[in-house]
């Protein structure tokens, strides 16, 4: 039998010769933090997956460096009809897409590929899309009624209503135009998971390997539609760890690091090889709260729950210097926050008052879930679930805490299975609408919705549903405003923090522009010579 030593040196041969492979091109590392769940857009349900899927697809239009405007990409153009009902695309001409050892493109990227890849997010495919789609509910086909080829270049978007964040949702990378030809070769060979496995793509890197919890392999496509990219590799060095990250990127393991611990930012700016960008983000960390269950289903108790946690020592402790006290559903960053402060700040005092007045006394026992693996928005959630659990025990109330694995823990939240969890949202969009209705509108509140708080209040949803369709700013945001009022007397969940978003990188490392959405586009990227 092979001994747990040899087995572990073996493994990391193994990954140290997959990371070498390319070595005398022009290789980017990147450490990443974790293995995405899938490679495919249609099953992509964490930022983590969508990162990896944004190096080897485009979108319709895409999110310009540095911003959240939206600019064209695979469109060329588009126009919107007088009832703000029907956009009609014109595509780019002579796209091509990837090929791989089992599939030759035998035509540029057309219509049909569009009308394909927005027909496999249809809900009542949603076996087809992957056991991850449910993460996000109905996903666009929540408001688009059809999607048609009109020509060869050009696709039209009829929507069930006006929809003022439907351009920015098109830019997400579960929107990525995929190949029906592709699709249809592999059934045809017999194969129809490597069209999943094996994702092909219009974008500036192909996937030339993949190994969980190892690392991806990308290699430029010189046939990229709007250029070569300048790297020659580009490798996802899969490393979960925020210490382990920042020790790579200091021996020159890796180039890039996401996601380096709060505590380490005075380090790595001070650090003369080393470069730290640091970008208000549309991130929101908080602790979800299952409100159908009791007694959790009376604001009271919610309110008190509130009341409990001091929440300025979390920040200070878990995000050092690199966020903001969460005040509501919307992230500081958001240009549709009020800023205002929260309607019940901490005072364990009247949290006591309140939990006695709705008949709560000692002895309530509840689960708080955290995950095994650490996020932008929550960068030491087992550390947080202790600090929670000490805030509560005082006013008796007994916390258990629970961890699982990534891939489990988001199917218990989506599915209702915790009273009390750490969540967190990464904007997809810019849009305020995809933190105030994702998280909160009654659709969201399903079983297998993104709404872990299960509430549904039908004065929010008139006021979020009524923002969705205006297309003035200022209108929406006095709609919001209103919105964030109700959800801070209802306290469906506990907001916590709006992190900045954080990347490391070597001073090699040039062109590398970050984003407040927190993704991170290696295109246009170069090393140093």
């Amino acid at each position: 039998m092979t001994s747990g030593k040899s087995c572990l040196a073996a493994a990391l041969l193994a990954a140290v010769s997959f990371l070498a492979q390319g070595a005398d091109a022009k290789t980017l590392v990147f450490c990443s933090e974790a293995s995405p769940e899938t490679l495919s857009p249609s099953r992509a349900a964490s930022s983590v997956a969508m990162d990896a899927i944004r190096q080897m697809f485009d979108t319709l239009v895409a999110v310009a460096p540095g911003s959240t405007e939206i600019v064209p990409s695979l469109a060329e153009s588009w126009s919107i009809s007088d009832d703000r009902r029907t956009y009609t695309f014109r595509l780019q001409g002579d796209v091509s897409f990837q090929s791989s050892e089992a599939f030759k493109p035998t035509r540029p990227m057309n219509a049909a590929d569009v009308v394909f890849s927005f027909d496999l997010q249809r809900p009542d495919r949603t076996a087809e899309a992957g056991e991850f789609a449910e993460f996000r509910g109905d996903g666009i086909w929540k408001n688009v009624e059809s999607v048609e080829a009109v020509d060869d270049r050009t696709v039209r978007f009829r929507l069930k209503a006006p929809s003022a964040p439907f351009l920015a949702s098109l830019a997400m990378p579960l929107n990525a135009i995929q190949s029906a030809e592709y699709a249809h070769s592999m059934r045809q060979q017999g194969t129809p998971e490597r069209f999943v496995d094996r994702p092909i793509g219009t974008g500036p890197f192909r996937l030339a390997d993949y190994r969980p919890g190892i690392a991806i392999r990308y290699q430029a496509f010189e046939g990229h539609w709007d250029g070569r990219p300048p790297l020659d590799t580009l490798v996802f060095s899969i490393t979960p760890s925020a210490a382990a990250r920042l020790q790579k990127l200091r021996s020159g393991e890796c180039h890039v690091a996401a996601a380096p611990a709060p505590a380490d930012a005075e380090a790595i700016a001070a650090d003369g090889a080393l470069r730290l960008l640091s970008t208000p983000g549309l991130t929101l960390g908080y602790l979800a709260v299952n409100t159908t269950r009791k007694p959790f289903d009376d604001v009271r108790v919610r309110r008190a729950l509130t009341m409990a946690i001091d929440r300025e020592s979390i920040l200070a402790a878990i995000y050092p210097g690199t966020g903001t006290l969460a005040t509501g559903p919307l992230p500081q960053a958001s240009w549709a926050s009020d800023g205002a402060a929260a309607e019940d700040g901490y005072d364990p005092a009247e949290a006591r008052r309140l939990l006695l007045e709705a008949g709560v006394t000692s002895g309530l026992k509840v689960d708080l879930w955290y995950p095994a693996e650490n996020r932008a928005y929550n960068p030491d959630a087992k550390r947080m679930a202790l600090m929670v659990a000490a805030d509560l025990e005082p006013l008796g109330i007994k916390v258990e805490q629970k961890s699982a694995p990534w891939e489990e823990y988001w199917r218990r939240l989506m599915d209702g299975e915790t009273t009390l969890a750490f969540a967190g949202w990464m904007g997809d969009t810019g849009d305020p609408d995809d933190f105030a209705a994702t998280l909160l509108s009654c659709s969201a509140a399903k079983p297998g919705g993104t709404n872990i708080a299960r509430w549904c209040d039908a004065g929010y949803d008139r006021l979020i549903e009524k923002a969705r369709q205006e297309t003035d700013r200022s209108v929406r945001a006095a709609l919001y405003r209103e919105a964030q009022q109700i959800f801070r007397q209802q306290a469906p969940f506990v907001p916590i923090a709006s992190p900045e978003q954080l990347t490391a990188m070597r001073g090699t490392v040039e062109n590398y522009v970050a984003s407040p959405l927190g993704f991170h586009d290696f295109s246009a990227v170069d090393l140093a010579d």
